[in-house]
């Protein structure tokens, strides 16, 4: 793909408008479809909710219907005379039997009509009930049953002549209309299945649920008859509903996105809980999608067409200069174009006329600049026999002493010879790490002799490292260093230690010696000094030049995380080391 770009002015102004162009127009895209998103799901939400408010009136009137109606009944006449007779009236009984059960007949949602005399007459009821729950629910909600005029129980179910019924009662003491004694108890029971009808009917089966849930958190009713009576966090484990109002968050249900939607009835504090899959919103989008998919691909086409279309106007130029340079001989002469136009392209073609005679000059300087390097190559040349002469003649002095039997003479020159060898290396900077070792052994040797019985060194290297290659002259003047700022200066004998070691992807190098240590003050100007700070420049052949001069070729060669470490503690000796990284081959 690079390689295609590179070899077209075309193609790059062409890729970089379309992209220019097709970004935004991406951008604008993404963002219409997540604001008409954002919209639908708004929409969808403030529906969702709007359907629970209608759900919530139709429980009102229910609710406001049956307390009404409990008014009614307990100021009604006869209800008031059959209570409070001293005996029961089997007249007064039939006689309201028939008013409960007509009453309870014009209200469909209403499942039974009860009325408990506190005075052990037989009850009045709308309906036959063979076995009511009633009575286990007023004897396990017995303090908030009494703490007030009146109370809606939980779910319960009656056993009647038509089945079993679940049903939710309004129940509240009747009193004496004279004495305001109590004379008995009303339970009204609001059919479940009425209920249920209410929240079936709002057509969320098809996407989602309806639940209506008491003040204790147990489901009244909802589309599933399975759930009612039974806690919602059995269902809907840890959900956070509030007390009051409306409204909608999202949740999390086994891995699964929910969308729940709360309404508070706040005279009885139940609630209406829908739950919507958060993909139904998802799927609502996908129409809006598809339309802002289309309207921008049609405008990208569009766009890209009109991009390339001014693009081979303006290249076309330029395409043609191009195609003609290509088949000029630079050896030869450079043609002289004639500028016809004024725009870009003209002075480029302007720009190249009046270049011409400056490429021959440069062409000129060129070969004078050729010929000084060849001559300097010469003089380098000769500079060159002066070292070969100086081993020519140590090698003579080194046979002459082994001739005449002087060995340590033998030994020093042919150590000095090794060096000097060693130091120029054929003008190269690296060579492995076993001929550094050597080169600074060759070292140790000569300067000992010169400081017998002053110190004495040795050698720690791992042997995997000894092929591996390495900047050169990096152990020796940390050696020197240490022999003449640290060792020199001590009274007592000394000692060196070279050690080497393999970490992962580098080698470390430290060499130690336990000779006067660096003052703290000293070794601070040190470090400036190896970090070339201004004013701390060392001058060749004092103190730190040597280090900095290791310290630097470490960074030239290696990059800013090699470079020397130093530690010292004054009395005890100092420490010098450097980390450089392993390469297969010379740098």
């Amino acid at each position: 793909m690079k390689r295609w770009l590179d070899k077209s002015l075309k193609r790059k102004l062409s890729l970089l408008l379309v992209v220019a162009a097709v970004l935004p127009l991406l951008a604008t895209g993404v963002v219409s479809y997540r604001i008409a998103s954002l919209v639908t799901e708004e929409k969808g939400k403030e529906s969702g909710l709007n359907t629970l408010g209608q759900i919530a009136d139709k429980l009102d009137f229910v609710v406001n219907d049956a307390e009404n109606m409990s008014i009614f009944i307990i100021g009604q006449k006869d209800i008031q005379t059959y209570l409070s007779y001293q005996a029961a009236d089997v007249n007064l009984f039939t006689q309201n039997i028939g008013f409960l059960t007509n009453l309870a007949f014009s209200k469909k949602y209403i499942s039974n009509i009860t009325i408990t005399s506190a005075s052990g007459y037989p009850p009045l009821s709308s309906t036959t009930i063979l076995r009511s729950g009633l009575p286990e629910v007023l004897a396990q909600n017995k303090e908030a049953y009494e703490s007030g005029p009146k109370w809606w129980s939980p779910l319960y179910e009656n056993m009647t002549t038509e089945g079993l019924k679940r049903v939710i009662s309004l129940v509240r003491p009747i009193r004496n209309m004279n004495n305001f004694q109590t004379i008995g108890t009303l339970a009204i029971s609001i059919d479940e299945a009425e209920i249920r009808s209410y929240l079936t009917s709002a057509g969320w089966e098809n996407k989602g649920y309806l639940l209506l849930v008491d003040r204790d958190g147990s489901i009244l009713s909802g589309g599933n008859s399975d759930w009612s009576g039974r806690p919602v966090s059995r269902y809907l484990p840890n959900i956070p509903l509030p007390e009051e109002g409306r409204g909608t968050f999202a949740y999390k249900l086994n891995s699964e996105q929910e969308t729940i939607f709360y309404y508070a009835l706040p005279s009885l504090h139940w609630k209406l809980i829908g739950v919507i899959p958060t993909d139904i919103y998802k799927a609502q989008n996908k129409y809006v999608l598809t339309v802002t998919a289309v309207a921008i691909g049609i405008a990208l086409l569009f766009t890209v067409a009109l991009v390339l279309f001014f693009i081979q106007r303006v290249t076309r130029p330029l395409t043609v200069l191009a195609e003609t340079m290509k088949d000029i001989n630079p050896e030869g002469a450079f043609p002289t174009y004639e500028v016809k136009s004024t725009d870009e392209v003209g002075l480029l073609l302007h720009s190249f006329n009046r270049l011409y005679d400056r490429i021959g000059r440069l062409m000129d300087q060129v070969q004078k600049n050729e010929a000084m390097k060849k001559e300097a190559d010469i003089l380098a040349l000769q500079a060159q026999i002066n070292p070969h002469f100086l081993y020519n003649t140590l090698s003579s002095i080194h046979w002459i002493a082994l001739m005449n039997k002087d060995k340590l003479i033998s030994e020093m020159v042919g150590a000095l010879s090794d060096f000097l060898r060693f130091s120029l290396n054929k003008g190269e900077d690296f060579c492995s790490v076993q001929q550094e070792i050597a080169h600074a052994q060759n070292y140790a040797y000569i300067m000992s002799m010169r400081f017998q019985e002053k110190f004495d060194i040795a050698f720690y290297v791992d042997p995997q490292l000894l092929p591996l290659p390495m900047l050169k002259l990096l152990l020796q003047p940390l050696i020197e260093n240490s022999i003449m700022h640290g060792i020199q200066k001590k009274k007592e004998k000394a000692h060196i230690y070279v050690h080497g070691e393999r970490q992962k992807g580098a080698m470390k190098f430290v060499v130690e010696d336990t000779g006067v240590g660096i003052e703290r003050d000293k070794l601070l100007d040190l470090m400036s000094k190896l970090r070339g700070e201004e004013g701390a420049k060392p001058e060749p052949g004092k103190s730190g030049y040597g280090l900095r001069n290791v310290h630097h070729r470490l960074l030239l060669h290696y990059g800013s995380e090699t470079g020397l470490r130093i530690e010292s503690e004054p009395g005890a000796g100092t420490r010098i080391s450097f980390t450089i990284p392993i390469t297969e081959g010379t740098p």
